[in-house]
């Protein structure tokens, strides 16, 4: 992965924490254990600093970024989806961010909760464990159910899981110029036919 110290301040990746080639690290970045970074990420700790927690995951072409002496802390089990921007804010233990989300600096989501793709989180916002929030300017639309709480919990694990995966078996390659007739699928968990309810 590219990889780049600044004025001295080095990355830190835990060994099991999973990190595409294709990601960018840049300076103050603690990726914690059983994180996963996803293709084309971003993580600029250039002026502030970056910090995963343990079985975080911020996936394909993610941006995490925060004004001089802030911080983007995505805590234990969250979950950072495709294309999101984090700018100097918070989001909690199990929350998810959905894909092309923008959370803005010094907004806190709270654990278990669900922002929905493409919202605008604006500066300092805050919210209650276990909302649903959405819309731009994103507000809480209502609480997630159980069932919601315990569906995003089961998509993480998959991230988790993928981190294993990609240590397995992740390998660079030339493709093919036409299918095998017997062609395999990749082996995935089922928990993505189950929509929440």
């Amino acid at each position: 992965m590219p990889s780049y110290s600044i004025e001295g301040v080095l990355p830190v990746v835990h060994p099991s924490a999973y990190v595409h080639p294709t990601a960018t690290l840049i300076g103050d970045v603690w990726i914690g254990p059983g994180c996963y970074v996803g293709p084309a990420a971003s993580l600029r700790g250039d002026f502030g600093r970056i910090v995963l927690k343990e079985g975080a995951n911020i996936q394909d072409t993610c941006v995490a970024h925060a004004f001089p002496g802030k911080d983007v802390v995505v805590e234990k089990d969250g979950h950072v989806g495709h294309g999101a921007i984090l700018h100097g804010c918070t989001v909690g233990e199990g929350a998810m961010v959905g894909m092309n989300a923008v959370v803005m600096d010094e907004a806190v989501i709270a654990s278990r909760s669900i922002v929905g793709a493409g919202a605008l989180v604006k500066a300092g916002f805050q919210c209650d464990p276990a909302s649903l929030i959405v819309g731009t300017p994103a507000r809480v639309v209502r609480m997630l159910s159980d069932n919601e709480v315990a569906w995003k919990a089961k998509g993480t694990e998959e991230y988790q899981r993928l981190t294993l995966r990609c240590f397995e078996s992740l390998e660079e390659c030339q493709p093919l110029e036409e299918a095998d007739s017997d062609r395999p699928r990749v082996e995935v968990g089922s928990h993505q036919l189950k929509r929440h309810s």
